[in-house]
């Protein structure tokens, strides 16, 4: 039987022989892998990712599960979960069982996908596959910059030809959005998933010209040509023969191969030495869905769907006092550095007490309810969008509102803070960030009051983000309750004067960039000029506006 399996996805074409002439090192290449004006041939699992397993559909499994949970959902999740010990078993079976392996999994994690709506490649995946760059083998592809620039900058381009056995659409926004550099053209060698009438249909297609079609792509050719009569080596380690097998090889002058032995001793790539900074990345779950913590989080998820009612029912109808005994023994908890500020004296006579206004950065939607627990007093949310859902089950009571209207907004904010006497939480940066980022504060909250409050937020989740930008929103507020644990951490800062901003003295982005300063300097945050477009853009595809037909896809 897994014989008949791996015949039904292997593509059948017979995998060429490493050529004779070409020279075959066990170590890695020299540090900066080609000069300028040469090439490189890289293989993605052998030689740039730490698979640590010596089987590579077990490696890869974690990728193709993140497809099916992502994009897909639980069902698809569990379907892939039960086939893999026979996946395992067709990867076992035969020379060619590997590959019917990646097959099957991408069969079952793509097969009936809109192609049109499908993000985890540029959105989800990239911030796994970041963790399992190896920094010794980066450093060894890196090319050094102590020679000064060539005279013909088509000449110094440094060509990269990227090898990989997963999908292009799962591995190629890795390799050209974070791994690439302005001075490198790129060639992503890969294999295409089939679309029929919009769908993808779960089965990979071949190279052209079965044994020979990575040499047959017109992009290969291309860059061979502007080699001219340049090196040109590869890189390849672990078990991955395959790539030795490959027809790309044979326009190799070297070939550079490390043993397991040897990668087992690498290290993972730090984020701070990431060559494009990873800023934003969209997915519920916070862990690598390997089988057994995927089997874990399936059969969490009765648990979590009861714990979501019960910490709902203790949040709404229960003291915020004994409230948060109670959410903290079923493993929500929050803590608070420093103090908080003081209660606002009472209002006498007909002078009604202004409302505070709170400045945090944005984690989840819920930043507000937090805040209001920690004050032990309400406080009112302004937000330009949230789901209908997740406004029904706020504790806070329901959110104001806004517009992107700067006359709208003003008169919005000023009402609750000088009519109602309210105190008022606003998230400037207008969307969530993941990543220890603060994206550009509008400075609409300069110009609201005589003082602002920054609030300093961080937020630890166990299994599932309370946030998303191309999923359904209106999970968030459930996704958040149903982890197994969640902690927030508070602290509030010394209220900065918006007198000046008021008076003229001050621009209020000016003010706006100082309140965004200090949160960064107090969270060990970079301040970043990027905005709610610049997030969607990159996650969803869009500008992050709401369309009537699609309301709750955005925040």
């Amino acid at each position: 039987m897994a014989k008949i399996i791996t015949n039904l996805f292997h593509g059948g074409g017979a995998a060429a022989t490493s050529p004779p002439h070409v020279t075959i090192h066990r170590r890695l290449p020299p540090a900066g892998g080609a000069g300028a004006g040469a090439a490189i041939v890289v293989d993605v699992e052998g030689a740039l990712l730490l698979l640590r397993s010596s089987s590579l559909s077990s490696s890869l499994f974690p990728y193709f599960m993140l497809v099916a949970v992502e994009a897909g959902s639980f069902l698809r999740c569990l379907t892939l979960l039960l086939l893999y010990p026979f996946i395992s078993l067709v990867a076992g079976a035969a020379a060619a069982g590997e590959d019917a392996a990646v097959r099957a999994m991408a069969f079952v994690a793509f097969f009936g996908l809109r192609e049109s709506r499908f993000r985890a490649g540029p959105a989800v995946l990239p911030r796994w596959l970041l963790d399992a760059v190896a920094k010794e083998s980066l450093d060894a592809i890196t090319p050094r910059r102590t020679s000064p620039p060539e005279t013909s900058p088509a000449a110094a381009r440094r060509r990269v030809i990227w090898v990989s056995r997963m999908p292009r659409v799962m591995v190629e926004p890795l390799l050209r959005e974070y791994l690439t550099s302005s001075s490198e053209e790129v060639v992503v060698v890969t294999r295409e998933m089939k679309v029929v009438w919009g769908f993808y249909t779960g089965v990979m297609e071949d190279f052209a010209g079965d044994g020979g079609g990575e040499v047959e792509s017109p992009e290969v050719r291309k860059v061979m040509e502007g080699v001219g009569g340049g090196d040109v080596i590869g890189f390849s380690g672990g078990s991955s023969m395959g790539f030795l097998r490959s027809s790309l090889v044979s326009l190799c002058k070297e070939v550079y191969v490390v043993s397991n032995e040897e990668k087992s001793k690498w290290r993972p790539l730090p984020r701070r030495e990431y060559p494009r900074p990873l800023i934003f990345h969209d997915g519920r779950l916070t862990f690598l869905p390997t089988p057994l913590a995927t089997a874990a989080m399936l059969v969490w998820l009765p648990f979590g769907a009861t714990l979501v009612v019960v910490r709902l029912t203790i949040a709404f109808f229960l003291p915020y006092c004994l409230a948060t005994l109670l959410l903290a023994a079923t493993g929500t908890s929050w803590r608070l550095r420093g103090t908080p500020p003081p209660p606002p004296p009472r209002s006498t006579g007909n002078n009604k007490q202004r409302g505070q206004l709170y400045v945090c950065n944005h984690r989840t939607l819920i930043d507000p309810v937090y805040i209001s627990i920690v004050l032990d007093r309400p406080v009112r949310a302004v937000s330009y969008s949230l789901s209908r859902l997740s406004d029904l089950l706020s504790p806070i009571g329901a959110t104001v509102r806004l517009r992107r209207d700067r006359a709208h907004d003003s008169a919005a904010m000023a009402h609750l803070l000088d009519d109602e006497g309210v105190h008022v939480v606003v998230c400037p940066e207008g969307t969530t960030c993941r990543e220890p980022y603060l994206l550009r504060f509008s400075p609409l909250f300069a110009e609201m009051g005589d003082t602002v409050v920054p609030v300093a937020l961080t937020t630890e989740t166990s299994m599932f983000h309370g946030t998303t930008a191309g999923g359904w929103k209106s999970m968030d507020a459930l996704c958040y309750l149903a982890n197994p644990r969640t902690c927030y951490t508070l602290e509030f800062l010394a209220a900065v004067d918006t007198t000046p901003v008021r008076e003229g003295r001050m621009a209020s982005t000016e003010l706006a960039n100082d309140v965004q300063r200090r949160l960064a300097e107090t969270l060990g945050y970079e301040c970043t000029m990027l905005t709610r477009k610049d997030k969607y853009h990159v996650l969803a595809g869009n500008d992050g506006v709401i369309r009537r037909h699609c309301r709750d896809t955005a925040k």
